[in-house]
């Protein structure tokens, strides 16, 4: 074995022990976390990591920077209601259908963005989404209209688990965290992921090499789109509400912001940034509309003196240390 591969095989230890190292980190804090804090308000955490998760994967891996996911974060909440709260479906039923609107979704909706670049990418996925919204307001019927789709049932999942009991669900939320996460790191570090960056850095290059660019950012898509319905799905369980303001134009941007705060293609970055933005919302809330010029300052911030988020940051900090 030439000193190359001795060094490549030492590096790729040391990566996996970090990472190892990272899960554990998280999996304390999941444990710690809700003696310090108010359960569902880091439940809520949770929920917006998982959503800002896929805005990651599909921005940081993918270059693809969608202002209309918060389409898929609804539609999967407004699913997982419906089905559980109107027509009596089981839990894992009603979940499931939520995650499968969703990514029925970004396939249709994908198949038509992933045709553009750039910008024009990103303004026809906020049409697109803008579509979705209208169609929320115009059918009360389904929606509930202003005054949302409630109360949505917990209820039982997989038979034995009764997720109307504050610690169940908060295992439960903590387990879905851990298993998008992993998944979310399988499929980065995949030869599917490598070529997805590869078109992200080089898409001429990448099409030489035979590779279908467009197959893979759609694929990439509704992976996205997926991980998000599982974040809607989780968050309507959660709150047992859904809102018109779970498809506002809003929403789409707070997994922008957090994903800037916790480092862009980072995997533990999207929830440190949730972490952070829903705590500012949350502490500074009787200040009203202030709270969004505050998270404006936040991400100027971001942007300007670490452009590689807290997680980078963090990294920095910890090579020098060593």
């Amino acid at each position: 074995m030439s000193d190359i591969d001795v060094r490549t095989a030492a590096q790729a230890r040391r990566q996996r022990r970090a990472l190892l190292a990272q899960f554990a980190l998280l999996a304390v804090v999941l444990v710690v976390a809700p003696f310090l804090a108010y359960p569902v308000f880091v439940m809520k955490v949770i929920c917006f990591a998982i959503f800002a998760s896929s805005v990651s994967l599909l921005l940081g891996h993918g270059g693809l920077l969608s202002f209309g996911h918060a389409a898929y974060y609804g539609v999967a909440g407004y699913t997982t209601g419906y089905l559980a709260a109107r027509l009596g479906f089981p839990t894992e039923v009603a979940f499931l259908g939520g995650v499968g609107a969703s990514i029925l979704l970004g396939a249709v909706f994908g198949a038509i963005a992933v045709q553009r670049l750039g910008l024009y990418f990103a303004m026809i996925t906020l049409a697109l989404a803008q579509v979705v919204y209208f169609l929320a307001v115009q059918n009360p019927s389904i929606t509930g209209g202003e005054n949302g789709l409630q109360p949505i049932p917990r209820g039982v999942i997989f038979g034995f688990i009764d997720l109307n009991g504050t610690i169940s669900l908060y295992v439960f939320c903590s387990v879905v965290l851990m298993l998008i996460l992993l998944f979310v790191y399988r499929v980065t570090t995949s030869p599917f992921g490598r070529v997805l960056r590869a078109i992200r850095d080089n898409e001429p290059r990448a099409r030489t090499l035979g590779y279908s660019a467009q197959r893979y950012k759609l694929l990439a898509f509704v992976i996205a789109s997926g991980i998000a319905g599982v974040a809607g799905s989780l968050k309507a369980l959660v709150m047992q509400v859904v809102t018109l303001g779970d498809v506002h134009l809003s929403t789409s941007a707070e997994p922008i912001l957090m994903m800037l705060v916790g480092g862009i293609g980072s995997l533990f970055g999207p929830v440190i940034g949730a972490a952070v933005v829903v705590s500012t919302q949350y502490f500074l809330a009787p200040f009203g509309a202030w709270v969004t010029v505050i998270q404006g300052l936040i991400f100027i911030a971001c942007v300007m003196l670490f452009k590689q988020g807290v997680t980078g940051l963090m990294r920095k900090w910890f090579e020098r240390a060593r």
